[in-house]
């Protein structure tokens, strides 16, 4: 059913959220325009920091605009993302070595060929329902890949936040930097630093304000009013209308030779799309958790490729659902498809109208909004559990993490995704031959009571919910789990987890479990465990949800041990 954009219970939200979203956006579409088109240096083109710029804000604009309107996420806010940049940069940096001309055109052409061809690779995803497939990537793959990006974008900031030109490859970025860090320029990690700290410290005073954008105003300003060189800011980015990129002055595209660019931008734009639908995805995900709605996987999809397309064609950067932005989107009102409209339209008032107030921003505030962007996308909680996760998880994460840094990003998933299904498989053959009971296929049953569940009196039976596991709970099945444990009655007072048949849990089972249980405790629940297996109950207690979570008087070595537990709680009157 069709949302309706203009209703009244919601479109005061709807715009205050949109507008929310986009004051968040602004200063994270500028520092990622500049990473990206960074791999030039402004003695070879002289205004590619606004060149940057624009982009970046042509892409969280347009890409934001269409992706509402024809997505499937209706608080989805959508724009530029670490992941999508760093995969924009290595492709801009690919064209211009390969340009023997260095020509400025020639990258923003290919780049805009390759961002088109993501947008159509997406919207075959979205109508092949290719996006259901996303719950399969375990956690560790996720969270190794996720790290990486996190750690690349770190690396690749430190030296404009030293007024320097960043290397383009990984490796010599971390070794050429201590015979440049010598060289650095004191105005540069002064306003960089600034930054960061207000960043970080600003929310102490108030979270009403986005802290970036309180950031990027006020360094701006003390910038300003001291004179800062301007060889070390973005420059000025041209004001009104974007155009089409074959309207747009400079562009000369009858001496492109389309085959070779068409054949260049291929592998990058397969590798933009699946980054962008995973990525995307991921936030619909978020979306739903919070607003306790369903998203629509594969619409959504469609209409990620839409304003990728879109985004392309007027030379702006490719991008996907982002967390941070949709969050703050839904915790200011924003409900509908409308919001993420009304943050393409802010942005789009932004470009128009204060193209020149953005040229005196320095380049090193950006370097220090992506760092602290950086720091937010490791998954320091994942790091910090390495030694207490199955080795196999450990060791998908580690290598995941190491080939995202330094090989690719795509090849990083790819790895992961094998080895993970392998260790899987050989889990799953240890389980069989050790006489496990695995269920057969992972099922999340609430419907039919187990033969040991006979004791309870029917008074007791209205109080409680019985929610009984079924199988292995890994990344192949959280999915379901979490739909299931979604289900639980906000009004359960007391919830029983039934973990007899649960033979195994592995980083993504125990992450969503955790989860859970916190959920239902969020919402008043006093939450049970019984009868788990030796290697959930290690990992559980490795994990410290149990006793940290779940207290270890509310485990039970059976359910009659449960049983009598509840009767207690009867005769004192608690339940």
């Amino acid at each position: 059913m069709r949302q309706n954009l203009l209703n009244k219970k919601t479109i005061k939200g709807d715009i205050f959220g949109g507008i929310t979203a986009g004051i968040v956006a602004l200063p994270l579409a500028l520092a990622f325009g500049i990473q990206a088109f960074g791999v030039i240096s402004v003695e070879e083109v002289p205004n590619i920091g606004a060149i940057g710029a624009l982009a970046g804000l042509t892409g969280a604009m347009m890409l934001g605009f269409f992706a509402a309107l024809f997505g499937g996420t209706p608080t989805q806010v959508s724009g530029p993302t670490g992941p999508m940049t760093v995969i924009s940069a290595t492709l801009i940096s690919g064209i211009w070595s390969a340009s023997s001309a260095h020509n400025i055109s020639t990258v923003l052409v290919s780049m805009a060929v390759a961002i088109v061809l993501c947008g159509v690779f997406q919207i075959l995803f979205g109508v092949l329902k290719i996006g259901k497939y996303i719950r399969y990537i375990p956690y560790p793959v996720l969270s190794g890949f996720m790290s990486g990006i996190g750690i690349i974008i770190i690396l690749q900031q430190i030296y404009p936040l030293l007024g320097m030109k960043s290397p383009v490859l990984i490796i010599d970025m971390i070794l050429q930097l201590p015979q440049k860090i010598v060289s650095f320029d004191y105005h540069a990690l002064i306003m960089g630093g600034a930054t960061i700290a207000i960043i970080y410290l600003f929310p102490l005073i108030t979270k009403k304000i986005p802290s970036t954008l309180v950031a990027l105003i006020v360094v701006t300003i003390v910038a300003v009013i001291c004179n800062y060189p301007t060889s070390l800011t973005i420059g000025k980015i041209p004001s009104g209308v974007p155009l089409p990129i074959f309207a747009q002055s400079g562009i000369n595209l009858q001496n492109i030779d389309w085959l070779s660019v068409v054949k260049y931008a291929l592998i990058p734009a397969l590798t933009l799309a699946g980054l962008g639908s995973i990525d995307t995805l991921l936030t619909s995900v978020v979306a739903d958790n919070i607003t306790k709605t369903k998203h629509n996987s594969n619409k959504e999809l469609v209409g990620q490729g839409i304003g990728n397309i879109v985004a392309g064609l007027f030379a702006g950067l490719p991008g996907a659902g982002a967390t941070m932005r949709t969050v703050v989107n839904v915790n200011s009102g924003g409900r509908t498809r409308l919001s993420g409209m009304t943050h393409g339209i802010f942005l789009f008032l932004v470009v128009i109208g204060l193209g020149r107030w953005v040229s005196f921003i320095p380049l090193s505030v950006l370097a220090g909004i992506l760092i602290t962007v950086g720091v937010g996308i490791i998954d320091f909680k994942g790091l910090k559990d390495i030694a207490k996760i199955p080795r196999a998880d450990a060791v998908v994460l580690i290598i995941v993490l190491l080939l995202t840094i330094f090989v690719d990003l795509l090849i990083a998933v790819g790895i992961g995704m094998i080895i993970a299904c392998v260790l899987f498989m050989k889990r799953a053959g240890d389980l069989v031959e050790s006489g496990y009971q695995s269920g057969g296929i992972t099922q999340f049953d609430k419907e039919s009571p187990w033969s040991d569940e006979h004791g309870l009196t029917e008074e007791i039976k209205e109080k409680i919910y019985i929610q009984r596991l079924n199988g292995p709970i890994f990344f192949g099945s959280i999915t379901r789990f979490q739909e299931v444990m979604h289900s639980v009655p906000k009004t359960a007072k007391i919830v029983i987890i039934r973990m007899r048949l649960v033979s195994f849990m592995d980083q993504s089972g125990l992450y969503a479990m955790e989860t859970a249980i916190k959920d239902l405790q969020t919402n008043g629940a006093k939450v049970l465990m019984t009868i788990i297996q030796p290697q959930p109950l290690y990992m559980l207690k490795t994990m410290n949800i149990i006793p940290a979570i779940i207290p270890e008087e509310d485990t039970f070595k059976s359910f009659e041990d449960c049983t009598i537990y509840l009767q207690n709680l009867r005769q004192k009157g608690e339940i």
